[in-house]
Parts: C-alpha cells; structure tokens; sequence
C-alpha cells in the first residue's frame, strides 16, 4: 500500500525555497512549542511530524529528492483545468480565473511579504497552456485582483483575497480541492476562503 504523501513544507509552516537556515530556525521554534514536555502546548502527533519533516528537509540530497516527488503532488491536486473540455467560454474562463486567484492565495497564504508565482509555474500547475493564460491574467490584473512583484512574480492582492472568498468565483461542479487519495488528509491552512455555490454546497 503507497503510503500518503506529506507536504513537509507545511508541517513546518514554510514556503518550498525557505533557506536551509530557516528551515533550522523554524524547527527549533516549533519542537520547543509541541515537545511532548511542554505542558501547555505539547502534542506528541504534531512533534512526531515536525522530526520527520526537519529529517527530510534538513540534508541537502533528501530535500531534493523530495522536492522532485512535492512538485508533482502539487501538480496532481491543483490541476483543474480539463483540457478535453477546454473551451473559448465564460465557464472556461471562470475556471481559470478560480484556479489563478486560489493558487496565488496559497503563496501568499504561506509568504505573505513575498509570495507570488510566475506564469510558467501557473502554467504548469493548472495545466492551461500559455494562450489561455493570456487573457485571465489581463483581466485580474485589470481589476487589481492579482499584481506583479519587482521579483517578477505574480501575487494576489487584498482585493484578490476579498473576490476569491465573496463566491463569485465559485465552481460548485469543479470543486478546486476535493477529497484527495493522495493526500489522505485535508490540508490545513493552505485551502483558499471557503466558497460557496450558488445552491448553498
């Protein structure tokens, strides 16, 4: 049985090219908080979790093996676009606008002073050739919904966030993440606002 693949990176509360001093920095903040001898906030699952990511992202050769593997991960539940049904329409359109607007949310979700994307990884990510790109990232960027940093990342704004979360983006019949076999598990902190269609589910 594969067993269910564990973003580390999120287990350590860190963005996927934090240095290798932050990621020590972060997990010696975090195990003193969940040490099983910490009265207060100690929890010996979360501890568990935390040795097992500083084991994998701590040494140099492992961390890139792993990055190899969380890559793909991240491309199977983020792909929503569906390239047999891909279309010119508004329901095309509102898909990509959705799956733009919610990765963006997750990098600035896990950066909030830098978190961006580039349009190659946006790409990737959703599966949506560059051409079909063109226009949403026009049109967010019209509406102040999305920005380009001076790393020449894009990231979503204030705005962004407050659209994304209003429901007007929402796809009840395309959900962005659902229940993953990949996974086994919600991910905690990283999901974009709750939205919600227009039936209430």
């Amino acid at each position: 049985m594969t067993k269910p693949f564990v973003d580390y990176y999120e287990v350590l509360q860190l963005s996927p090219n934090a240095t290798p001093d932050t990621v020590e920095r972060v997990y010696r903040l975090l195990a003193k908080r969940y040490h099983p001898d910490n009265q207060l906030t100690g929890d010996q699952t979360v501890f568990a979790g935390i040795l097992a990511a500083h084991e994998v992202l701590s040494n140099a050769e492992r961390r890139a093996q792993y990055d190899v593997a969380y890559d793909d991960n991240r491309s199977q539940q983020w792909k929503i676009f569906d390239q047999q049904s891909a279309s010119d329409g508004r329901e095309t359109d509102q898909r990509i606008f959705h799956g733009v607007l919610s990765l963006l949310y997750v990098a600035r979700r896990r950066d909030p002073r830098n978190g961006g994307m580039g349009a190659i990884q946006l790409e990737r990510l959703l599966g949506v050739p560059e051409q079909h790109l063109e226009f949403p990232l026009w049109y967010l960027k019209q509406h102040g919904w999305i920005e380009l940093m001076d790393t020449g990342q894009i990231a979503i704004t204030v705005q962004g966030i407050d659209k994304l979360g209003s429901g007007d983006l929402s796809l009840p019949a395309n959900r962005l993440l659902g229940p993953s076999s990949d996974t086994g598990r919600d991910i905690p902190d990283t999901e974009p606002p709750q939205l919600a269609g227009p039936d209430g589910r």
